[in-house]
């Protein structure tokens, strides 16, 4: 091919590459607003490397996190914020703060106590007491810890120049790390603002003054409470006053006596179906032969887990019946098979119905939030209050514990279900019917399996808690043992629950497998 045959084709990419970067430096004007030709040079520095390429921004090491705020690169500037406001805290404590506070209030409140000891050794001393020398030398053991508290004060506030040096440093390095990343920051907020638009570019005022605002404030707030301890007590307690607390509790309780008093049938008949339940699994597990119900556990683990965790069941179940734990064994997995029973009919489909609605999942999510991070004996007092002392209330508890993750992970299941196969399915003249109990479940049933064994841990872990509102069974001799510090019957008890918990995991674990 001779030179004039190459000659349109270079032209070609040499025009396309022209075009290209042209479009490029007008894209960073856009984007930057401010120093466009400052910004292009470093920008195409650093995009001519995948890795990271220092630069000097001098304007963003000036400003710090208001630079990094203004810009929307937040992530960046809360971490420098926190250094600057350390290092600013170390500076104003170390050039005007009362590095001795603490010691000085420590010494006052000895003096009191000294000034009341002399005043008893001289009584003694003047009637002659047999205590004079107890009083002398409690005076002097008080003198000396004053003087030692004195020479330690007089060390904290000699330190002052050497804390302010050592915030004014990690205010340099905090800085000089701003004026090199900067640019790499924002190069890479560049990349994303040229896919997505709605990205905020440019330094707009309102942003420039809300982050100068509120790093200030933050600064400022940070340095007053540490330089002067508890001389602006707005910075050390939260404004508050003790008669919206009472408000409060008056409020809450006013409205528990409401709902018992006109919910009591709602109630009475809750209680009344799960002692059904209840009593219904404890003829299973407690009144029936043990042998039986161990042959049937040790047959369903080998069934589903596999010859091995079938020996390990029956050397779990052996370990409960030779120490006596049998009984109480079998009462916690009654107590376990209703709270988990119950919870699984309501929890999946209660899943199924909220997979496909995600308003209706938006608007119970924050229930089964409260529901999990609750403390168990927080949630306890309402529940007493409802159903009272005993089996039931129990129930309740560990189902309010233990009943979300069945429904969090239907809901996960059922929309990770791949969507071509659904569309394939109706495609084919499936029905809703079909497709939810064809498709959809058992492609999510590997999740809501997991979610089945989650609820079954979490009600496991209530047996403890549960016992102290009226549950029998294992965690009765766990909470005996805490209260009488008996090591020995609180260990076996509690391997008797773990493994309860094993046997359970064991089974649904092996099914899914």
């Amino acid at each position: 091919m001779s030179q004039s045959d190459q000659n349109p084709l270079d032209d070609t990419e040499s025009a396309a590459a022209r075009a290209y970067s042209e479009e490029r430096k007008e894209n960073i004007r856009a984007f930057v607003e401010t120093s466009p030709d400052y910004y292009i040079r470093n920008f195409d520095k650093i995009g001519a490397s995948s890795k990271f390429t220092p630069t000097f921004n001098l304007i963003a090491g000036l400003l710090g996190p208001v630079w990094f705020g203004a810009r929307g690169l937040w992530s960046w500037a809360l971490p420098f914020l926190i250094l600057e406001t350390l290092a600013f805290v170390q500076i104003t404590r170390g050039l005007f703060g009362d590095l001795a506070a603490d010691a000085m209030a420590r010494i006052e409140s000895i003096e009191g106590t000294l000034e009341l000891r002399r005043q008893q050794l001289a009584a003694a001393i003047e009637s002659g007491s047999d205590k004079v020398d107890v009083y002398r030398r409690t005076v002097e053991s008080l003198e000396a810890n004053i003087g030692g508290i004195r020479a330690e004060a007089e060390a904290l506030a000699a330190e002052g120049p050497t804390i302010a040096l050592a915030g004014l440093g990690i205010l340099v390095l905090a800085k000089l790390a701003q004026a090199v990343v900067a640019n790499w920051a924002l190069e890479a907020r560049f990349s994303d603002w040229l896919s997505d638009r709605s990205i905020r570019s440019g330094m707009p005022l309102q942003q420039v003054v809300f982050s100068a605002i509120f790093m200030a404030l933050i600064v400022a707030a940070a340095m007053l409470h540490y330089s002067f301890p508890g001389k602006y007590a707005l910075l050390s307690d939260f404004p508050t006053d003790p008669d919206i607390r009472l408000t409060s509790i008056g409020w809450v309780e006013a409205f528990f006596n409401w709902a018992v008093l006109n919910g009591e049938a709602f109630f009475d008949a809750i209680t009344y179906f799960i002692r059904l339940v209840l009593d219904a699994l404890e003829l299973v597990f407690v009144s029936t032969p043990w042998i039986v119900i161990a042959s049937l556990i040790i047959l369903l683990t080998w069934l589903t887990a596999g010859v091995r965790m079938a020996i390990y069941s029956g050397a779990f179940l052996a370990y409960m019946g030779l120490l006596g734990f049998w009984e109480k064994a079998m009462t916690t997995l009654a107590l376990l098979g209703t709270a988990a029973c119950l919870s699984i009919l309501i929890g999946i489909p209660l899943g199924m119905f909220a997979a496909r609605r995600p308003r209706f999942y938006a608007f119970i999510q924050p229930i089964m939030d409260f529901m999990q991070t609750m403390p168990a004996f927080v949630f306890m007092i309402p529940v007493i209050a409802f159903f009272g002392t005993g089996k039931p209330a129990a129930v309740v508890t560990t189902m309010i514990f233990g009943g979300t993750p069945v429904v969090r992970l239907t809901v996960l299941g059922l929309r990770g279900v791949p969507e071509s196969v659904r569309e394939a399915a109706i495609s084919f003249g499936a029905n809703k019917w079909y497709l939810l109990t064809k498709v959809d479940l058992p492609l999510a049933s590997p999740s809501i399996r997991a979610g089945i064994n989650q609820t079954i841990m979490l009600s496991l872990a209530m047996v403890v808690v549960a016992s102290l509102i009226g549950a029998k069974g294992l965690g009765e001799d766990v909470l005996e043992a805490l209260q009488y510090a008996n090591v020995g019957q609180g260990i076996l008890a509690g391997f008797a629950i773990l493994f309860c918990a094993m046997i359970l995991d064991r089974i649904v674990q092996g099914a899914r497998k």
